[in-house]
């Protein structure tokens, strides 16, 4: 059973040398645009009951119309969406909120068009303000309200009864930090309890965090849809510099996607990780000492060339990540045909388990100035505690106890 079905979707914005032939055109099939700009076209796609997937893309890939067309605000020029169950939305902040109303009258009826009575608003107003957590501004008109508090308000009430499926369109993002984290709470207790999510975000920790699939929109269309930690670092490698690039993905022998891009102005031959023997280890005991060794070769000549790394846990969140710009060693008018080789010394205190490492040669501060080769899962390795006092999470950071009577 699928609870949503996205079928051959697509959206076109039209212009016609007259309102005549735009209003012929709604009844007859013959009256011609002058000119057709299509947002999306041949969007497929089905989400299972319970399924968490994150939709990503650049700005202007039709993200936003996509969600749009699904909880029914647009229409779409082609294609059809098929539901199977309640959605609750947060498109836009503060979406069909009156500015003159106040949060508390705004609640009733936001929550009024989402097909509840007054009796079941009655019922939840409480838990709604309470959540929300704006104190006496509950009653102030929404107009004095900041761009937080309308989004603690469009939260509560969208959330208050649990849907079916919950649609989240980058909203979060202005809520405070405190806010976030009681928001995520509560989408992960309506996940356990069965709630399908949508959610977009250019938050990579959010998508893998949340989402068990990813969908990354280009161009109007589907260009991937998979694990999100695939998805994410194909979507990575896009929005890096795209002049003179390229995205490769490779299989890996465990079934993994191994994601390389850049422009080839300077590649790695080979990723190793020592340990303070100078041994090659795939196993690394908790706090243990480690080199990291990045091999290359320069093959135009650059005016700069930046070296960095990310650590990431096996779910693909990151870690850790450096490079020689925020280390302030990097390397300038280097020579074609120069080879190279970086390390890394840096204890590894991290959790037990298993985690890689993405390596990316480029210019600037970031990969995505001028990326020359950014490479993906480059090594893997895992963490064993052999010697530690036992401990959860994901970084060692034992502590000092002083104990005072």
């Amino acid at each position: 059973m699928t609870l949503l079905t996205v079928d051959n979707l697509g959206k076109a914005y039209r212009t016609y040398s007259s309102e005549w032939k735009r209003i012929a055109n709604w009844f007859f099939a013959g009256a011609k645009p002058n000119h057709e700009h299509w947002v999306l076209r041949h969007i497929s796609f089905a989400i299972r009951p319970g399924e968490a997937i994150g939709i990503v893309g650049q700005n202007g890939a039709g993200k936003s119309t996509l969600l749009k067309m699904i909880t029914g605000t647009l229409q779409p020029t082609e294609g059809a969406v098929h539901v199977n169950g309640r959605i609750a939305a947060i498109l836009e902040l503060g979406m069909g909120f009156n500015p003159e109303l106040t949060g508390r009258q705004n609640v009733y009826h936001a929550a009024g068009l989402m097909g509840f009575n007054n009796h079941e608003i009655d019922g939840a107003i409480k838990d709604i303000e309470a959540f929300a957590e704006i104190g006496e501004y509950f009653d102030e008109s929404v107009r004095t309200y900041s761009s937080g508090m309308q989004m603690r308000v469009a939260f509560a009430v969208a959330t208050a009864f649990r849907p079916d499926i919950l649609i989240v369109d980058e909203a979060l993002s202005v809520g405070d930090s405190y806010f976030q984290h009681k928001s995520f709470a509560r989408i992960k207790e309506f996940q356990r309890q069965g709630t399908t999510l949508i959610i977009v975000s250019h938050d990579r920790g959010s998508i893998q965090a949340l989402c068990d699939r990813a969908i990354l929109l280009e161009g109007g269309t589907v260009i991937k849809d998979g694990a999100p930690e695939e998805v994410m670092d194909y979507y990575n490698a896009l929005i890096a510099d795209k002049e003179n690039a390229s995205v490769e993905v490779v299989s890996l022998d465990d079934g993994s996607k191994q994601t390389r891009s850049g422009s080839r102005k300077a590649t790695i031959e080979s990723v190793s990780l020592y340990d303070r023997a100078g041994a090659a280890v795939e196993y690394v005991g908790v706090g243990d000492e480690v080199t990291l060794c990045i091999k290359g070769e320069v093959h135009h000549d650059l005016p700069e060339l930046v070296v960095g790394y990310v650590i990431k846990d096996r779910l693909g969140q990151s870690i850790f990540g450096t490079n020689t710009h925020y280390l302030d060693c990097k390397s300038t008018s280097v020579a074609a045909g120069k080879k190279f080789t970086y390390k890394f010394t840096f204890p590894a205190n991290l959790g037990i388990g298993s985690y890689s490492v993405a390596v990316a040669l480029h210019a600037s501060e970031t990969h995505i100035v001028e990326n020359f080769e950014w490479l993906d899962l480059a090594l893997v390795f895992n963490v064993v505690n052999v010697a530690q006092d036992t401990f959860v999470g994901l970084s060692w950071m034992p502590p000092k106890v002083e104990i005072e009577a």
